[in-house]
């Protein structure tokens, strides 16, 4: 924003904005917290301001943060270093571009460092890494989450080699949160490049961006006058990361106090135990059985409920995270963490839709190996913070297109298998739809794996099975009975460990009463897993898995 005087005799500042041009009153420019009210630009703010506005007003205690060697290269250029840092100084009020505090977020415990742009373009040198360090180590003393926010033009040239050390030391003061088990949480505002994309801003367990924030290792500039690439509208922005899977949201400012809030509350309650009943879960006894064939057609009633209609009606809160971090943001797959009954979990799941137009966007709910990569990463997550697992099942099978395989389908799918086959926490798994192959069973490597009644699970569809077989896809639903895909069957293989009751004629006729049923069996499974520690969760797990195709019971290989 520049500041445009509008004369001696009122006195009144305005703002000229400068991503839309637009003249701001000053005084409503500050009230809506540096957002212009015509574009909806986000203006920076200070590192106090930062502080201010995320922590309860009376709960904020600024660290105090060790000298650092001022000029470590005794550096020049057009002036020497010490008159740089004289003058940021002095323009600031600040020692260097950094401010950390100990607080509170809605009652959260947390620590929050936040930089500060004015300060020689918020560039990396040792007194920011020490900040940074800083406050991570009071995050560990107090095992509080830790909430950084930067603002960045990259590493500080005028301390070299000192400031590219920075990036280590920072990073390993993370690690040993992330070792700690302790939530960190990056905010990402604009501009946020070099160094600090490359070490703390983008190696936290979630990242938040805000609208339009660019974030990257190098600059527009950088890129285009050293290899000439011509870069694409919104590269490097807050909604092209989203899209490239690199940041998990996009939060407006107003918003982001209380984004945090919801976050830090699912951290503090993560000890938190489901309230025990005396319910009955809607679970069959003894099925009856079932045609098979019709069983496939049910689970694929394009009215049946998703992953997202069950999470937003068996559960009582959710909070999406996107991206792989890597290169995509794969709609077929939705991940977060949510509430069931107040306790939080992370849910894993694949996600159709009911329209055509949704079916192809989800890609028909086949998830892409940025799909695997994410969910591999919020199970990571969940190891973590000691969170248990709820995956959500319905889907034909992984994509098998070209682009699939060129990115590694595969390693992707055999990734989460091993990874669920030793988490230190309780999975349990649930088949909504359908199960189609190695793409189910990226998600299904569980302590309990329920079907639900018209749910199907296999080793390939009862059409790929007919065309390889019988070279007729007519022949599919011999197929399904011949593979026994269905509920009853899945229970008796002992693939399944429960059948969910659905409402008559299936979930597609009462959504509202299948989300009942798959609510109260979650919470019936959560609480049989309330007296295990871990080494008998992986053990227990083990053995189930370790049976199938024995002529063994499970109990033989404990």
């Amino acid at each position: 924003m520049t500041t445009l005087e509008s004369g001696a005799a009122t006195g009144t500042a305005w703002l000229l904005c400068a991503a839309c041009g637009a003249i701001v009153y000053a005084k409503r420019y500050e009230r809506a917290g540096r957002i212009c009210p015509e574009c909806d630009g986000h203006g920076a703010l200070t590192a106090e301001q930062r502080i201010a506005a995320l922590l309860d007003p009376d709960s904020v205690e600024i660290l105090t943060v060790a000298e650092t060697v001022a000029d470590p290269l005794e550096f020049t250029d057009s002036r020497p270093y010490p008159e740089r840092l004289a003058q940021a100084r002095a323009q600031t009020g600040m020692v260097d571009g950094f401010r950390c505090a100990r607080g509170a977020i809605d009652g959260a415990g947390v620590v929050v460092a936040a930089m500060d742009f004015r300060f020689l373009g918020g560039s990396l040198g040792a007194a920011v890494g020490e900040a940074v360090t800083t406050a991570a180590e009071a995050a560990l003393a107090d095992r509080t989450p830790l909430v950084i926010v930067s603002a960045s033009g990259g590493a500080r040239m005028q301390e070299g080699i000192i400031a590219l050390m920075q990036m280590a030391k920072t990073s390993q003061a993370l690690r040993a949160l992330d070792d700690a088990g302790i939530l960190t949480i990056s905010v990402i505002t604009d501009p946020t490049y070099g160094g600090v994309a490359a070490s703390y801003a983008t190696s936290t367990d979630i990242i938040i961006a805000e609208p339009k924030a660019r974030l990257g290792f190098a600059g527009p500039r950088v890129i285009s006058q050293t290899i000439g690439q011509t870069l694409p509208p919104g590269f490097q922005t807050a909604e092209f990361l989203v899209e490239h899977g690199i940041v998990d949201m996009i939060c407006h400012r107003s918003a982001l106090r209380e984004r945090l809030a919801r976050l830090l509350a699912m951290a503090a309650d993560r000890g938190r135990r489901i309230p025990r009943s005396d319910a009955r879960p809607p679970l069959l006894d003894d099925p009856a059985e079932r045609d098979p064939w019709r069983s496939v057609r049910t689970a694929r009633e394009l009215g049946r409920p998703t992953t997202l209609d069950y999470l937003n009606t068996a559960f009582e809160e959710f909070v999406e995270l996107h991206g792989d971090r890597m290169s995509a943001d794969c709609p077929a797959m939705i991940t977060g963490l949510a509430r069931l009954d107040g306790v939080p979990v992370v849910v894993v799941g694949t996600q159709k839709g009911h329209s055509a137009e949704e079916l192809r966007r989800r890609n028909f709910g086949m998830p892409s190996p940025a799909g695997y990569r994410k969910s591999a990463r919020l199970l990571r997550l969940a190891a973590k913070l000691g969170l248990p697992v709820i995956a959500l099942v319905d889907t034909a099978g992984a994509y098998p297109g070209i682009e699939a395989e060129e990115q590694g389908q595969a390693v992707a799918i055999a990734e989460n298998l091993k990874l669920l086959a030793g988490l230190p926490v309780p999975v349990i798994t649930v088949v909504t739809g359908e199960g189609g192959s190695g793409g189910a069973l990226a998600l299904s490597v569980a302590d309990t794996v329920l079907v639900l009644e018209n749910a199907w699970y296999s080793v390939i569809s009862p059409e790929g099975c007919a065309s390889i077989l019988w070279k007729d896809a007519a022949s599919a639903p011999r197929a399904a009975a011949a593979l026994r895909v269905d509920s009853t069957s899945l229970l008796r293989l002992r693939v399944a460990d429960g059948v969910i009751g659905e409402p008559e004629g299936g979930a597609h006729r009462d959504p509202s009463a299948a989300a009942a049923n798959l609510r109260e069996v979650l919470r019936h499974s959560l609480l049989g897993f309330e007296p295990l520690a871990a080494p008998e969760l992986l053990a227990r797990r083990h053995h189930r898995f370790r049976a199938f195709g024995t002529n063994r019971p499970t109990q033989e290989f404990q």
